[in-house]
């Protein structure tokens, strides 16, 4: 397949390009920074990869490079919790997923050949937040901000169906491997210092990195004839999500170090605001369809996910 790929210098889209090339497919990648795109994927390392320049909320001459594409994957989107949440921001969140979106479908309308498939990243926030509900595919949207950001998000993505291009949603969790959340919360368990942040009763809905990028290759390739092709709304989290106060006893466990030490609500609040609802509110979401589809995972308990990270994690520190 030549696969075309937003957002894949991140955490997410780097594993993906190199899981794409070493099955033998060729990749496009589309980028803002076409040098540092360039620089993380160097033509010796990276045969199969081409770079391309693209401004992802604007049309423009990139668009013309989805021609021939059998699928695209836009996991394209500006940062959610890195930052407080001022009008401005909030702005960024939302367009640089619903415009940058319109752009990729409007992209896939133009082209010829059509990509055949595209798969469209969404998130877990769709459902809004709860301590008690448990949710999959069928539940409705929250009403917070994250929600109708997933809400326009994926109205946008509905679109492609116009042009006969199969669509794959994935509601994603948060993302575990060595890098991403996992990274930040090392420093203060390194330090004696760990524990959960805020009351640790809220859902931590989280999937392995290696899990998502499997899902993701799965929805873009053609399954085996017993299977039927991935479409629509896929949650793409693990089967067994956890409270934070397990995630952080886990942590402590396999660290050997204490788990104790909470961070406190109003500092997280004061730090980020409105943001930090991210992490201080949760849902526990599960992945029925993806497990309906026969999908396997590798790591689908927490412990298993974290014995690989960590265990990485100690030969590098």
């Amino acid at each position: 397949m030549k696969v075309a790929v937003t957002g894949a210098t991140g955490f997410v889209g780097s594993r993906l390009v190199d899981r794409l090339q070493q099955a033998g497919h060729e990749v496009l990648v589309l980028s803002r920074d076409a040098d540092r795109a360039r620089r993380a994927f160097p033509t010796a390392a990276f045969p199969k990869v081409e770079v391309i320049a693209y401004s992802p909320l604007q049309s423009g001459d990139w668009q013309q490079q989805i021609s021939g594409c059998d699928g695209v994957v836009n996991l394209a989107g500006a940062p959610i919790a890195e930052s407080r949440w001022t009008p401005e921001r909030k702005r960024e969140i939302l367009e640089s997923r619903t415009l940058g979106t319109q752009r990729i479908v409007e992209a896939i309308a133009q082209a010829n050949p059509k990509p055949s498939v595209l798969v469209n990243s969404s998130a877990i926030g769709y459902y809004g937040t709860s301590e008690t509900a448990t949710f999959d595919e069928t539940s409705p949207p929250g009403e917070d901000f994250l929600a109708q950001v997933c809400v326009d998000w994926e109205t946008e993505a509905e679109k492609v169906k116009d042009s006969d291009t199969r669509l794959v949603i994935l509601r994603t969790g948060i993302v575990l491997g060595m890098g991403g959340a996992i990274a930040k919360m090392l420093i203060p368990f390194r330090l004696f210092a760990g524990g959960p942040l805020g009351k640790g009763r809220q859902w931590f809905s989280w999937i392995h990195r290696e899990d998502l990028v499997n899902l993701i290759v799965a929805a873009l390739t053609q399954p085996a004839p017993s299977q039927p092709e991935m479409a629509g709304v896929y949650n793409a989290t693990a089967p067994n999500p956890v409270r934070m106060g397990e995630l952080c006893q886990t942590m402590g466990q396999l660290l050997n170090r204490p788990s104790w030490l909470p961070v406190p609500d109003f500092a997280l609040e004061a730090l980020l605001g409105e943001a930090a609802k991210v992490v201080l509110e949760g849902q526990e979401v599960v992945p029925k369809r993806a497990q309906a589809s026969g999908f396997q995972y590798q790591y689908p308990t927490l412990k298993q996910a974290l014995e690989e990270i960590l265990g990485k994690a100690s030969v590098t520190r």
